[in-house]
């Protein structure tokens, strides 16, 4: 039997009135609210859902003195917000409560005696009272106390989450589009720049806005996922609802394990993902994310024109259709897109080619007809001159639907595994091709590979024929022509074949002329100089066109020879992804080797970074998000692109800043490619830059994904610090900049090696706390042995999350570090940049 307290014995009354009288913010929670009661921010009192999931109370994002009235998971660790109610309308003082009003939500400000948000419903003449109340699912609802009608329902009024059972899209009946906005920042939950809405019209997809531009499109509904969301599997504790009627159109989630936590969210750099909650780890897990890399921005490839971000260029025309503008193509610009090599003839003659695991393209101005199949819809396509490509809507149990695009066909991409067949109308002049893109079949590569064979059959029967005739004929001149010119077509269309299947081993790359990129920096001029390294110097320059690029003039005495160049520019051609640089060109004329990339307006980190002037606009936030595009980026090179890279050269000036400062990783000419089921490799030629090497790299030549992220702790402490690692010389003769990290962590003075323009009496506990966690992370990423850093996939979770336990950091590294001033020595004959550790020459190149 549960013991009941007794209320009549003094002491207890006392504990009582000591409780309520000296601690105010005591918590008291309830299941609903009542009219005639109220949730005020004094009271601390909350509303928590019955089976204890979900609470609802006020709030404030860190130490701002803003309040809001939000909706939280109650039973995780990480305070996790899935709804706010006056997000845009905050109360800047503790001083306001929620309570029903007219059969409304109202939150006031008693200071004011105003309200400052409110369900704002006209029809609050219920016979009977109303209570509002927290559902199990999160839903925050209004309704009568007599029946479970909704009055009003939170779910109708998302914010940048998307909850089990919760729907976003359109409802004819209400009149409702619900959409996702995300937080201003992570400390702010007002409406931040980004935006999800599901587009009812054509064949339904979701876009994600930045303001009004999109910048990324989902693919319509296929019958089990969204078409351009490859990694949107099947689970076994969810599933999928799409609805799409004359009266709704609309995407939703179910769990039907409701032990396991999962969102659908939009976060304030415009990224829209999925996450779990791992319980044993204490944090949530990231399952997939979109846009991830170049391909999945909004039209980054023109008309007709689709994406591939493991080919060369980027962008390629679908087969039939050509180069829009050779010269804007020449130089990556692929925007223009592409244009029909043969007009259409809309005769019965025009036929199809089908492109295989595509992005399905833009569908707002599409023509849907869920009644017919493939054979019907092609049908259909032929009939109407308009048509120009089709496919099917539903892919599963082998396909149906009919979807007729009438226009062009925008923003298409293709996927390894994923996408669907698409069906582009060509001229029968162009139906003659007899391979297509990602095995699209017009007649079939087993007919081309019987077709060389036949041919060389025959070429080498003749030939057999020459020798053993009895009475030779000498050929007619035209005969012999036209031997040779058969010859050199089957050895051309056998080239040209086996290029195709090795495309990944010689790929190319526009190459530009000497002349021209001699023109465009000012004949190589100091005024357009950008930097200058061991490599050689970056000038700016700008074409004929007024396109802006960067020039990499590789000194002829420089330690990157030929095979670094071209290594550099077989990796960065095959990367696609918005945190790499992106290579336009190159040229090779004469002894002279030139690198071609885009212009970055604000040149590379470390002339931002220990700039004096520079440094001050670079305040916490940017660096955060500098740090997290780096991170991301880096995290692409080791799991996400088709090849593994190790960049081998991580510092602060390979990092370049556009004109929004995100940051762009690049020269790739030390980086190696990596199998995927390759951890390490060792080399005798270290080559690197002085204090980012991991100690396992500059001792005994082994690199690997744990050295990248050696580096990336290493960068990541010089983002906080403001300090190089390279030359670092302090007054408490720390060996280096991460031994000077290392002994303020040890002594509880991490905060005080904080850049001080981004740190001072004005910064908030979150900020603070936040700047006290990337230093951790920088800890663990320079730890001594390479098995206790983290992956760089774990560096992102840490970074996402701003509660999630984080390991203490062990020894970091001091494998090359400068020697302390009473042990150097004048009479040292070896060069500074020129190390010998264990026999291997350590060749240090000095940052540019």
């Amino acid at each position: 039997m549960r013991s009941v307290p007794n209320y009549h014995h003094p002491y207890t009354f006392l504990f009582f009135i000591f409780v309520f009288i000296l601690f105010p913010a005591f918590s008291v929670s309830a299941k609903t609210l009542s009219s005639t009661e109220s949730l005020t921010i004094s009271s601390n009192k909350s509303i928590v859902s019955r089976n204890g999931t979900f609470e609802l109370g006020f709030f404030t994002p860190g130490s701002s003195s803003r309040w809001y009235l939000g909706i939280w998971y109650k039973k995780i660790s990480i305070r996790t917000y899935v709804w706010v109610a006056n997000r845009d309308n905050p109360l800047s003082h503790p001083n306001g409560s929620l309570k029903i009003s007219d059969n409304n939500l109202v939150i006031f400000d008693h200071s004011s005696n105003t309200p400052v948000w409110s369900t704002n419903l006209t029809v609050g003449t219920s016979k009977s009272q109303v209570v509002a109340e927290l559902l199990d699912n999160g839903n925050f609802v209004l309704r009568d106390s007599n029946n479970n009608e909704y009055l009003w329902q939170s779910f109708d009024f998302p914010t940048d989450t998307l909850l089990p059972d919760m729907k976003l899209g359109w409802d004819k009946k209400t009149g409702l589009d619900r959409v996702l906005r995300s937080w201003k920042t992570l400390e702010d939950p007002s409406s931040g720049d980004f935006s999800t809405k599901l587009e009812t019209r054509g064949f339904p997809e979701y876009y994600v806005f930045n303001r009004e531009s999109i910048i990324y499109r989902s693919g319509p509904w296929i019958g089990n996922r969204f078409s351009c969301v490859p990694e949107m599997k099947p689970i076994d504790y969810m599933s999928y609802t799409f609805i799409s009627t004359n009266e709704e159109v609309s995407y939703s989630y179910h769990m039907i394990n409701t032990d396991v936590y999962t969102t659908l969210s939009l976060s304030s750099i415009g990224t829209i993902q999925r996450q779990t909650w791992i319980e044993p780890a204490h944090t949530w897990r990231q399952l997939w994310y979109q846009p991830k890399d170049i391909c999945d921005n909004y039209e980054k490839c023109g008309n007709y024109c689709y994406c591939d971000s493991n080919t060369l260029p980027g962008c390629n025309c679908i087969r039939g259709f050509e180069q829009r503008n050779d010269q804007e193509w020449a130089l990556r610009d692929d925007s223009a897109g592409c244009v029909r090599k043969t007009n259409l003839s809309c005769d019965g003659r025009d036929g199809f080619v089908v492109v295989k695991k595509m992005k399905l393209p833009d569908t707002a101005a599409t023509v849907v007809d869920r009644g017919i199949g493939l054979k019907e819809c092609e049908a259909k396509c032929l009939k109407d001159c308009n048509c120009t490509a089709y496919a099917n809507t539903d892919i599963r149990d082998g396909g149906s639907g009919c979807v007729i695009w009438k226009g062009g066909l925008l923003d298409i991409r293709s996927y390894a595994n994923g996408g669907q067949d698409l069906y582009v109308k060509l001229a029968a002049a162009d139906l003659d091709v007899k391979i297509t893109s990602h095995g699209g079949i017009i007649g079939s590569s087993i007919g081309v590979t019987i077709f060389l064979l036949i041919t060389i059959i025959i070429f080498g029967y003749w030939k057999r024929k020459q020798k053993t005739a009895i009475t030779i004929q000498t050929p007619s001149v035209d005969q012999v022509r036209s031997q040779d010119l058969l010859i050199n077509q089957v050895v051309l269309t056998s080239e040209r074949y086996i290029s195709r299947e090795n495309k990944t081993d010689d790929l190319e790359l526009p190459l530009m002329e000497f002349e021209a990129l001699a023109m465009a920096t000012n004949r190589f001029s100091d005024a357009n100089m950008l930097g200058q390294g061991g490599f050689g110097i970056v000038y700016k320059g700008v074409l004929p066109d007024g396109k802006e690029i960067a020039v990499k003039r590789l000194s002829k005495m420089s330690l990157q020879g030929t095979d670094e160049f071209k290594n550099e520019v077989r990796l960065i051609a095959r990367l696609q992804h918005i945190n790499l640089v992106r290579l336009l060109g190159c040229c090779i004329d004469k002894g002279e080797k030139m690198l071609i990339y885009e212009y970055l307006e604000n040149l590379s980190l470390d002339s931002h970074l220990f700039d004096k002037i520079r440094r001050s606009t670079l305040n916490w936030q940017k660096r955060f998000d500098i740090t997290n595009g780096i991170a991301r980026g880096l995290l692409y090179l080791h799991q996400d692109s088709r090849f593994r890279i190790i960049h081998r050269d991580l510092k602060a000036s390979n990092v370049l800043l556009d004109n929004n400062m995100t940051p762009k990783i690049s020269d790739f000419g030390m980086a190696r490619i990596f199998g995927r089921d390759e951890t390490e490799a060792n080399t005798r030629k270290v080559v690197g830059t002085y204090g980012y090497m991991a100690p396992e790299y500059a001792m005994d030549g082994i690199f690997s994904m744990k050295s990248d992220v050696f580096s990336f702790g290493v960068l990541l402490l010089e983002i906080i610090t403001g300090k190089r690692s390279k030359g670092f010389y302090n007054s408490n003769r720390d060996l280096n900049l991460l031994g000077f990290v290392w002994r303020s962590w040890k002594e509880g003075k991490g905060i005080e090696i904080v850049d001080p323009i981004i740190i001072d009496s004005s910064s908030s506990a979150l900020q603070t706390h936040e700047i006290l966690r990337c230093i951790q992370i920088g800890l663990l990423c320079v730890q001594e042995r390479a098995e206790d850093r983290p992956m760089m996939s774990t560096v992102m979770v840490m970074l996402g999350s701003e509660t999630t336990t984080i390991p203490q950091p062990k020894r970091p590294g001091f494998c090359v570090g400068r020697s302390l001033p009473e042990t150097e020595s004048s009479s040292s004959t070896q060069r500074d940049d020129e190390l010998s550790v264990n026999q291997i020459t350590l060749s240090v190149i000095h940052a540019r």
